[in-house]
């Protein structure tokens, strides 16, 4: 087994350095100028501003932590929220069974797989130990690539509080402060959350879509210091509501924040490229960059992706898209 890592250690460090171009270094690296050393590591942090992006991004494409990688190295993102299937496999979890495509409903000897499924996860979370995840955010760091948000499917209200302790202790191996989630509609899990996190010191980060509203997440907030905001403006945009006003009024409680491109709701409410629709993404980056906002401006590509490109390509604009409009 330790053979094994190390050859995949070995590996994705070497594709990495081909990818930028760059030759194999071995020794020490004491006094080497630091762009010697930052040589094919992204860099997405714009005059103050750390862009990110969730990995659903690349949803449409392969996801092992080695792939979801390369696309940060190839999009330039050196940040980023991490889904939990990439980080739960590459620590070990069991293999999950296969779904009927698109909204089929599950047959009853499929339903029964998915809730045998859920029984082995609860117990294989619960035990787990954290040295893999602690091994994952490495190998990332080592690239050029922080993980500040982790979103296993482990925060539901059908989710036991070993699963729940387990969502924020690996995020924190990790290297996140967030363990990311739907905001529940039940403020008594609200209030579970929060203290769950509040002892593992990671924040609960409440995302939303077209339900949010100005004071959609106040319950939350009130019940923990660690009941924080993983809010959306593009969504927020198209339920028909100005984001910047809510981003200066909440600042303090946003962990980090979903950039899209939405038309607002009297405009339909549809995704679309960047820089297309109603969402004011510059001026919300702007603001970020003016009173030095620390919570990373999360990439989330939702819009089709046109004939001829792919995920990878498309976020690498919208990375392209925020660079110039922080004037870096």
């Amino acid at each position: 087994m330790q053979n094994q890592e190390i050859s995949r250690r070995q590996f994705l460090g070497a594709t990495s350095l081909a990818a930028a171009g760059i030759a194999l270094f071995s020794g020490p690296t004491f006094g080497m100028p630091a762009y010697i050393k930052n040589l094919g590591k992204p860099n997405s942090l714009f005059n103050g501003v750390q862009i990110g992006a969730i990995t659903y991004s690349w949803r449409s494409m392969p996801g092992s932590a080695e792939q979801i990688l390369q696309y940060c190295i190839d999009c330039n993102i050196s940040a980023i929220e991490l889904m939990g299937p990439t980080g739960e496999a590459f620590a070990g979890a069991p293999a999950a069974p296969a779904r009927p495509a698109g909204r089929q409903e599950l047959t009853p000897e499929q339903k029964a797989e998915q809730a045998e499924y859920a029984m082995k996860m609860a117990e294989w979370r619960a035990k787990v130990p954290m040295d893999k995840f602690v091994q994952l955010g490495k190998m990332y760091k080592d690239a050029g690539v922080s993980i500040y948000a982790f979103k296993p499917s482990a925060l539901d209200a059908k989710n036991t509080d070993a699963e729940v302790d387990y969502a924020f202790r690996s995020a924190k191996a990790l290297g996140a402060n967030q363990a990311n989630v739907e905001l529940p509609s039940d403020p008594a899990q609200t209030k579970r959350l929060g203290d769950i996190a509040a002892k593992n010191k990671v924040y609960a980060g409440y995302h939303g879509h077209t339900q949010e509203t100005p004071t959609w997440w106040d319950v939350a907030l009130g019940q923990s210091k660690y009941n924080a905001m993983n809010f959306d403006m593009g969504h927020y945009v198209a339920a028909g509501f100005d984001p910047l006003t809510l981003i200066e009024a909440k600042h303090d409680h946003i962990v980090s924040m979903h950039v899209k491109d939405r038309k607002s709701k009297a405009n339909g409410g549809a995704n679309v490229p960047w820089g297309t629709g109603d969402t004011p993404i510059i001026a919300a980056l702007e603001l970020m960059r003016k009173n030095k906002y620390k919570f990373p401006a999360t990439i989330e590509l939702e819009y089709e992706i046109p004939a001829g490109s792919d995920a990878v390509k498309e976020t690498a604009k919208c990375v392209e898209y925020a660079r110039k409009a922080l004037m870096a």
